[in-house]
């Protein structure tokens, strides 16, 4: 089952027939092909641009793989074969529906180790994030709406759910297998057909997902894969057959596809940026909040649409919590994405790491406080130290606009309402963070904060059952739990 034709790899790394990378700690071995084409009607084939783009290895610079370039034809295709698909998987009865994505989430749970490792090596993201966190969610996912699939008309009782047709899904590279799953799981629970465009820095893993779907026996058509750039991405968001988007990115690329999409008859949901407050009280359990600082902005390189960027300290402890959060920060293993120790591991692109020193030095410029860890970067690869900021004011870049890295703004406030104020002073609405040990207040402030997911006296904490989503520029339509189901139904009473 070779995914595209074999060319020549590079001696240095020729293990026979595909690229093998020992993976540390598990010791699993992945292979990689040296070049990628698309998935399209349950088969790999080649582009018809004939053209391919480079996946790098972030931590160490290297190609990974060649990952075919989609154009207009290669998107006919595959949304021609979604169409096709459709009223086969419309039809099949829901119980033998949820029975295919039972196997897919078992597939992902058999090889959750090399998807791990594919994971690390292709986004830079620590090896104890992909094998804890990413592997284990997207299985999740599948599991949780393979469960719905047979109880459709339970979800908005008195009105009658049916498919909406062929779904097209761009995703992003931050959580490249997660997002996959987040969005074709419910899509297919609902008997819907897809079209998925990973992201063009981070595509292997959802190829490596295409090969489960065969393994599965998934018919074809139902899930297609095509990889490319944002042309690849226009061109399928446009497509007239095409009766609902999903996207998850940046805001100015969900408000573009807003527009174009504006008066087309197409079903739109968006999950875009966020500047997420975390708020921490006098009373306080202040270890526990700083551990839940460092995970709301470390975690994935601080790659994360909800993390809580924007840290608001009440004053009374505000000494306490930086000598606090400073020891913790210093703490911080950056490195080696494959080692197991690893806390930090390579911003994702070349790209995406100049724009987060571009907001580095802005806030330098404006006059706020930057403090960076003593940690050693390797000498290849694209690395950025754990950075924090003090004596930020709100009117500065790094207060107002999302980094999506590792960069903590540090402010304080003297209220409650002042907190809340400050906090919900940002055109987006997608997460925030309380931490109190009170009770009543806990759920007062929670109440009136202005984000559509709020963590209490924790972070970054995510549940399938759960719908995920944001107010005002964070986007509009919730994924996860009942909820999300929603956005792939026509509703009828």
């Amino acid at each position: 089952m070779s995914p595209s034709p074999k060319t020549a790899s590079k001696p240095e790394l020729d293990f026979g027939n595909a690229w093998e990378y020992a993976a540390a700690p598990e010791g699993t071995k992945v292979s990689i092909e040296p070049k990628y084409g698309l998935f399209v009607n349950g088969e790999f084939c080649a582009p018809r641009s004939k053209r391919y783009m480079d996946s790098i290895n972030p931590a160490t610079e290297e190609v990974l793989s060649k990952v075919a370039i989609a154009n207009q034809a290669d998107v006919d295709k595959a949304v021609a074969a979604a169409k096709a698909a459709f009223p086969k998987w419309k039809r099949l009865k829901p119980s033998e529906r949820a029975k295919y994505l039972f196997r897919i989430a078992r597939r992902i749970q058999e090889r959750a180790r090399e998807l791990a490792v594919l994971e690390t090596l292709d986004g830079g993201k620590p090896i104890k994030e992909s094998r804890d966190v990413d592997i284990p969610e997207a299985a999740k996912h599948f599991f949780y709406h393979a469960g719905w699939a047979d109880k459709l008309d339970y979800v908005f009782p008195g009105r009658k759910g049916t498919p909406i047709g062929v779904c097209a899904q761009i995703i992003p590279w931050n959580f490249p297998l997660l997002m996959a799953a987040w969005k074709i799981a419910p899509a297919l629970a609902c008997g819907n057909t897809v079209v998925l465009k990973p992201a063009e820095t981070t595509s292997l893993t959802a190829l490596r997902l295409a090969e489960i779907f065969q393994e599965v026996g998934l018919p074809p058509g139902v899930v297609n894969i095509v990889t490319g750039a944002g042309n690849t991405g226009a061109a399928l968001a446009a497509h007239k057959d095409v009766k609902k988007l999903a996207f998850t990115g940046s805001t100015g690329v969900g408000k573009e596809l807003a527009r174009n999409l504006a008066g087309s008859g197409k079903r739109l949901t968006l999950e875009l940026g966020g500047k997420s407050p975390n708020i921490i009280f006098e009373d306080a359990s202040i270890d526990q909040a700083v551990d839940g600082v460092v995970q709301g902005i470390y975690f994935n390189q601080g790659h994360v649409c909800c993390a809580g960027s924007r840290l608001f300290v009440q004053e009374g402890v505000m000494d306490e919590v930086l000598a606090r959060l400073k020891v913790r920060i210093e703490s911080l293993r950056v490195g080696d994405p494959l080692d197991k120790n690893t806390d930090l591991g390579a911003i994702n692109s070349i790209g995406q790491l100049a724009t987060i020193k571009r907001y580095i030095e802005a806030g330098n410029s404006e006059g706020a406080q930057m403090f960076q860890s003593a940690a050693k970067l390797p000498k290849h690869g694209y690395w950025c130290k754990p950075t924090w900021f003090t004596d930020v004011q709100p009117s500065h870049t790094i207060a107002r606009e999302e980094i999506f890295g590792p960069v903590l703004s540090v402010m304080s406030f003297r209220t409650p309402e002042e907190a809340l104020m400050r906090a919900n002073n940002t055109p987006y609405g997608l997460a925030a963070g309380v931490w109190t040990d009170k009770g009543s207040k806990i759920f007062e402030i929670a109440s009136r904060l202005k984000a559509g997911v709020v963590w209490c006296n924790s972070y970054n904490r995510f549940d399938a059952a759960s719908p995920f989503g944001g107010f005002k520029q964070s986007g509009f339509g919730r994924e996860g739990g009942r909820q999300g189901l929603l956005s792939y139904l026509e509703l009828k009473s």
